[in-house]
């Protein structure tokens, strides 16, 4: 159990059965519309789960390094989301639309959650050879089964300081180069 961040396939994106998010996807288009932007379509090739990432070290490191580096619109940017899609988003949307654990849809954009999170990277000096995902749970058994710590001593550095911060830096930025890099949406389950 426990709370992941994970790719949505095609199928899913579009679906009215339970645990599709048709009802965010009708709900999204309507606003793209209304900025005169198209509806988001998730291609076919994006089959869903070849993203999923566990969501389980504290988060305080994080907050205070977001705190400590961006602006509160650009930490909300990079925090407050529920559905992260890969369209140019200036601003995130609230859909009056329920997601898996609130009662809205907090939509951002990966470009610019990826930017954020870049800067954050940069701002630890986090380093390059973080395991590239192959399978689910990668990034995350890599910071919880002690590689990371054995590369921390070898490279240490800010980003080594604070493992669990560093885990929420490389998680958030893995999932924006995923989503920009397949045209998924990737969402809290």
């Amino acid at each position: 159990m426990g709370v992941y961040l994970v790719d949505v396939g095609a199928e899913d994106w579009r679906a009215g059965y339970e645990g599709g998010y048709g009802e965010i996807a009708a709900a999204l288009d309507e606003r793209l519309s209304g900025r005169g932007l198209p509806r988001f379509e998730v291609p076919a090739a994006c089959q869903g789960l070849e993203f999923e990432e566990k969501l389980s070290p504290s988060m305080d490191g994080f907050v205070a390094l977001c705190r400590a580096h961006l602006t509160p619109d650009e930490e909300e940017m990079l925090c407050g989301w529920s559905v992260l899609v890969p369209v140019p988003l200036d601003e995130t949307i609230e859909l009056p639309v329920g997601s898996a654990y609130t009662d809205t849809t907090v939509v951002a954009g990966a470009p610019q959650v990826l930017a954020l999170a870049q800067r954050l990277a940069t701002a630890i000096g986090l380093p390059p050879m973080l395991p590239v995902p192959a399978t689910t749970l990668d990034l995350t058994n890599w910071f919880l089964d002690g590689q990371a710590e054995e590369i921390a001593a070898a490279r240490p550095g800010p980003w080594a300081e604070d493992l669990d911060a560093a885990f929420y830096v490389a998680l958030y930025l893995r999932a924006a180069q995923h989503s920009v890099r397949r045209g998924c949406p990737i969402v809290f389950s």
